[in-house]
């Protein structure tokens, strides 16, 4: 499992111990608003945890735990994983290998408006094209949610429209690699 650094934040592949971190934010309404419009429980927090380890062992990559360098804590969650149409995650997990990549995150409310967003996602996107070598990169959210429509613009991302994923119409946008080295920013996170 890939550890990845920035200025700022260690992104460390979820584990145990990233439970009360990650809980104590997706246990807040204005997180989960547009994910899935109700805050977790501990229990179902647990099992994120649980369910992402699965991925970490059959794709090798999934969802980082955001730590601040400087306090150790978590302060959002961000991931590489692959996309999917329906809302249940299938049993294989292989059977989605099929599927684009997406990049995501989210991040505890005292963290919001910092930058930390778009840091992290920019040090994901270059372990997608770099390490995976993938092709390109989706990213997915609620029509309503404008902030992460933002991170996504300052990616360089292009938005692709309403599609189905995760069994919701969602607004997709999309960043090929080649998009990405035109950029000029392959490389610059490694």
């Amino acid at each position: 499992m890939t550890v990845l650094t920035t200025s700022r934040l260690r992104l460390e592949p979820f584990a145990d111990h990233h439970l009360e971190g990650l809980h104590e934010m997706n246990a807040r309404p204005e997180v989960m608003r547009y994910i899935s419009g109700q805050p977790e429980t501990r229990e179902q927090t647990l099992a994120y945890i649980a369910r992402v380890k699965r991925c970490w062992a059959a794709w090798g990559t999934s969802w980082w735990a955001l730590i601040l360098l400087e306090s150790d804590r978590v302060a959002g969650a961000g991931c590489i994983q692959y996309l999917r149409r329906e809302a249940a995650i299938p049993e294989d997990l292989n059977t989605l290998r099929n599927n684009p990549l997406e990049i995501g995150w989210r991040l505890h409310p005292d963290f919001w408006h910092q930058g930390l967003a778009s840091e992290a996602a920019t040090r994901m996107t270059a372990f997608a094209f770099e390490n995976l070598a993938a092709a390109e990169l989706l990213a997915v959210r609620h029509p309503d949610n404008l902030p992460s429509g933002a991170v996504m613009d300052k990616l360089g991302m292009r938005y692709r429209g309403l599609e189905t994923w995760y069994g919701r119409e969602l607004a997709t946008h999309v960043l090929s690699r080649e998009e990405w080295i035109r950029a000029g920013t392959l490389g610059s996170q490694a």
